[in-house]
């Protein structure tokens, strides 16, 4: 039990991680086609999207990310306690 719950820290840590990167890397890198943005694009889009589209507009401020993050820790915490 314990290697599939540090096996889940593990990811979780990993998502939040290429999260920060993209969000700091998007103040500099404007380029659409540097594969390293492509990469980090693919891998957390499919996460960030649907939090995206529930919730409302507020300009260009993009709160998806902090709720996925509060979302990432709500169910890391779920995890731990049930393992």
């Amino acid at each position: 039990m314990e290697f599939i719950q540090q096996t889940f820290n593990i990811l979780a840590d990993l998502l939040v991680v290429m999260i920060l990167l993209r969000i700091v890397l998007s103040w500099f890198i404007r380029d659409n086609s540097n594969t390293f943005m492509r990469l980090l694009h693919d891998a957390t889009e499919p996460i960030l999207a649907p939090v995206r589209r529930a919730l409302p507009r507020l300009g260009m401020i993009d709160l998806s990310p902090i709720i996925v993050f509060l979302l990432i820790e709500l169910i890391r915490d779920l995890v731990n306690s049930l393992l």
